[in-house]
């Protein structure tokens, strides 16, 4: 419910709310109940529990790879170098580069769900009006208000 808020809130300070669509968003959260939907979502097993990872489109992979090794101590946790992607983190990854036009974009983010099962996460989302989609560049997800691609992986 508090990052629901937090989204309609920082919506409405960027301005792409209005004052009257606060309200009404803030209006309808109280009168479903934040905590009963809070709870449908985790009896479902959609319970977001960390960010996973951020995916970043760069125009020379080998640069940003150094600039990740060098400023954050982070090694190269896998490649699939056919898709001119390196996964970089301490263990388990992080960041993810992707060697891929347009540059200097965070291309998805990836959401870790505790207890992941995919066909039940499908299904729920289905119904709660989403459309999952699944492919190469990210992964099984779901698209938010503005476009951006949200990864579902397990936590």
């Amino acid at each position: 419910m508090e990052a629901m808020i937090w989204n309609l809130v920082s919506r409405f300070e960027t301005g792409a709310l209005t004052r009257r669509e606060l309200v009404q968003g803030l209006a309808m959260l109280a009168a479903a109940g934040g905590a009963s939907s809070t709870a449908q979502a985790q009896d479902a097993g959609i319970k977001g529990a960390k960010i996973d990872h951020v995916s970043i489109q760069v125009s020379d992979l080998p640069r940003s790879i150094a600039f990740y090794q060098t400023m954050f101590g982070l090694t190269v946790v896998s490649e699939d170098k056919p898709n001119e992607i390196v996964r970089l983190g301490t263990g388990k990854v992080l960041v993810s580069l992707h060697h891929k036009s347009p540059t200097g974009l965070v291309d998805h983010f990836a959401i870790g769900v505790e207890k992941f099962n995919k066909e039940t996460v499908t299904r729920e989302l289905k119904a709660r009006g989403a459309n999952p989609e699944d492919n190469l560049d990210a992964g099984f997800h779901i698209k938010d208000p503005e476009g951006i691609s949200v990864q579902i992986v397990g936590a």
